[in-house]
């Protein structure tokens, strides 16, 4: 079994260390790009060499065909999310879609509603002590890269102070768009219990949760089974 860090009693817990949350912390400069671009911004089988046409209608599951040729390694993989696979695999859970909260992004600006987002995207829930996270957050921005303008990638930075998650997005190259739950609000409505979680999104709305860490393999594997798309990576 993959490494989590199970949040129990709004602490988050790691190897006896607790992430403290700042208040009236001095304003620390964003590494991580703005978050405009993230409600709305990816609608089904945008981007990823399918046909609008050929996106599956809100409510029907991921139904894009293989796309031919796409850019950067991603296609529409063909394959839909379906409860059915969520339930034959412990680490993932079915969500009926994304609740209608705002999450604030670390780079400023308009917060964003969870309810527009919509799919293919990817939400990684992460925290800066979290050692699981710091593992797998450089993955997760290899995938913002590989898959620009394709695929909606967002991280989610809970129960961190700014200053202890820009350091750490600084230090690893990690730019990605961010959305900032300090006081882990969004993840108790996302009913988030450890980390890291990922949130599947895929091209009908659906979302998922995988509640353990990832590698390659996984991630490519996961994508694919619940966003409808396979990337290399």
């Amino acid at each position: 079994m993959r490494a989590l860090v199970p949040l129990a009693a709004g602490v988050l817990l790691l190897a006896g260390c607790t992430a403290a949350v700042q208040s009236g912390e001095p304003e620390t400069p964003s590494p991580f790009l703005a978050c405009a671009a993230a409600s709305g911004a990816v609608g089904a089988g945008a981007g990823v060499g399918a046909d609008a046409s050929a996106a599956a209608a809100p409510g029907t599951g991921a139904s894009a065909a293989t796309a031919s040729g796409a850019p950067g390694g991603v296609a529409a993989s063909g394959t839909a999310a379906s409860a059915a696979a969520a339930s034959g695999t412990a680490a993932v859970a079915g969500l009926t879609d994304l609740p209608a909260i705002s999450v604030a992004c670390f780079a400023g600006g308009d917060p964003v509603n969870l309810r527009t987002l919509r799919g293919p995207a990817v939400i990684n829930v992460w925290a800066s002590s979290c050692g699981p996270c710091r593992e797998e957050l450089p993955l997760i921005q290899k995938l913002a890269d590989r898959t620009a303008g394709k695929l909606t990638v967002l991280g989610l930075d809970t129960g961190d102070s700014r200053a202890a998650a820009a350091s750490f997005g600084s230090d690893h190259g990690v730019t990605l768009p961010t959305l900032y739950d300090p006081d882990r609000t969004a993840i108790t409505e996302l009913k988030v219990v450890n980390l890291p979680t990922t949130i599947f999104v895929d091209a009908s709305g659906k979302s998922y949760l995988h509640r353990y860490a990832m590698d390659a393999t996984d991630l490519t594997q996961l994508l694919r089974e619940h966003a409808g798309l396979s990337v290399t990576l």
